[in-house]
């Protein structure tokens, strides 16, 4: 299983390395970053990564995995890697996000008649792109995963490997990585976190990307 990572500039770190660290360890597994250059790929959080082989390189991978990012509205605007997520996108066996790189798959025209799920901020947007949201951390729909934001790309990858491999590979996986989680505050999803952190948290996103909603109806004009 040829598995295919889309990194670009400011993705967020953990919707990329933390199903790469899941995914490559699965049975017969190997694993590209991709981007339109082998020139380090700013992340998120302050620094790099190296991409492993250029898009060109990889034309028919078996899986496409595209994390999500602060980036997101940049990559469909740039047309040799939606050209390249079409492409693959006909023949990988499975195609897959975590985050809002659901929201690229959309743009890409990936995810039309399909369930889907991304970050919860990003979550009523997959509409514009024809796919059905679905409030889930992980959700499957043919040959379409997608996962939710960030943190959900373990859960992902894990559910994708419990798919293809059973419960005691995806088991030793999870063992292994030692993926028991036990956070110190419970406020991992909107319902759980309150209305004042949601409220402050959607501020904070609108100071970061004023102008995402007008980006994405533009991307989705264009499909």
């Amino acid at each position: 299983m040829h598995i295919a990572f889309l990194l670009y500039p400011n993705v967020t770190q953990l919707d990329l390395t933390g199903p790469v660290q899941v995914l490559s360890r699965m049975p017969g597994a190997t694993v590209d970053l991709l981007w339109s250059s082998l020139e380090p790929v700013p992340t998120d959080a302050g620094f790099s990564i190296l991409p492993t082989a250029t898009l060109a390189d990889v034309p028919a991978p078996d899986m496409i995995c595209v994390p999500g990012g602060m980036g997101v509205t940049q990559v469909m605007e740039h047309e040799a890697v939606m050209a390249w997520l079409r492409h693959a996108g006909v023949s990988a066996q499975w195609v897959t996000s975590v985050c809002t790189g659901a929201l690229i798959l959309g743009a890409a025209g990936l995810l039309k008649g399909y369930q889907a799920t991304t970050h919860w901020a990003w979550h009523e947007h997959l509409a514009l792109f024809g796919a059905e949201p679905v409030q889930a951390r992980t959700v499957f729909d043919r040959n379409r995963v997608t996962g939710g934001g960030v943190t959900a790309g373990i859960d992902f990858a894990l559910a994708l490997i419990q798919h293809l491999h059973g419960d005691a590979v995806a088991g030793t996986i999870q063992l292994a990585l030692e993926y028991d989680p036990a956070p110190p505050v419970d406020c991992g999803s909107p319902e759980r976190a309150g209305a004042a952190l949601v409220q402050t948290y959607r501020e904070r996103m609108t100071r970061l990307a004023p102008d995402r909603e007008r980006d994405l109806r533009a991307a989705a004009a264009r499909m």
